[in-house]
């Protein structure tokens, strides 16, 4: 990242996730303790990198391996914020009649059925990473995407709508490695419809609210 003082970052505030339909506490735990260690993972980079730079070894081998992996821990930081902000004791399956997301998946997809059809079957298909409802700033059109190992997939400049896990670690305890299908209906039964209306109406990409940086 060329940062040589980089400032850490902590994890945001995601306590108000207990009491979820379908995703026990328990899982909830688990799952945000791995996401406290992409932050680790994460601010460790920045620092090793930092050091590196300091010492004048921005070319080598080892500054570039650094690099590489921190795409990785930084996209699995952002994804579970975005996952987690997304997610709502209070939730439900669908967005209220006339809401901004349900107008713009109307407009892209003809209707919200077969939108719902079309992330479903993201979400079902092989392999672990997330699928993640974008929105094109420049069309204002909807697509549903998989990403691969949290860097893979991401297209550039699009807005972040809706963000589902769907590594094994988010499902592990309360559902069997082959009940992907059963997580994906509890997960649309606990979704936060008026964070992702805040995404889409805002004219940049919105971090969850409490997501902070801070000095050291």
């Amino acid at each position: 990242m060329g940062q040589t003082n980089p400032v850490p970052y902590r994890a945001a505030d995601f306590s108000h996730l207990r009491g979820l339909n379908g995703l026990s506490d328990q899982q909830i735990e688990v799952h945000l303790g791995l996401y406290q260690g992409y932050i680790t993972n994460t601010n460790k980079l920045n620092e090793q990198i930092a050091e590196l730079l300091k010492a004048g070894k921005g070319s080598t081998p080892e500054y570039a391996e650094l690099n590489r992996a921190l795409g990785f821990e930084y996209n699995g930081m952002i994804l579970h914020e975005y996952y987690f902000g997304n997610l709502s004791s209070a939730g439900s399956e669908k967005p209220r009649s006339g809401s901004p997301t349900l107008a713009a998946i109307e407009r892209t997809f003809g209707s919200w059925e077969n939108w719902l059809t079309d992330f479903r079957s993201v979400g079902t298909m092989r392999g672990v990473g997330w699928v993640v409802t974008y929105q094109d700033p420049v069309t204002e059109q909807i697509s549903n995407h998989w990403i691969t190992l949290h860097q893979t997939g991401n297209p550039a400049g699009f807005k972040p709508l809706l963000v589902m896990d769907v590594w094994e670690h988010a499902f592990m305890i309360d559902y069997k490695p082959s009940e992907r299908a059963k997580y994906i209906e509890a997960f649309f039964s606990n979704i936060d419809w008026n964070t992702v209306d805040q995404r889409l109406t805002s004219p940049s990409s919105v971090r969850p609210v409490g997501v902070t940086r801070v000095a050291v």
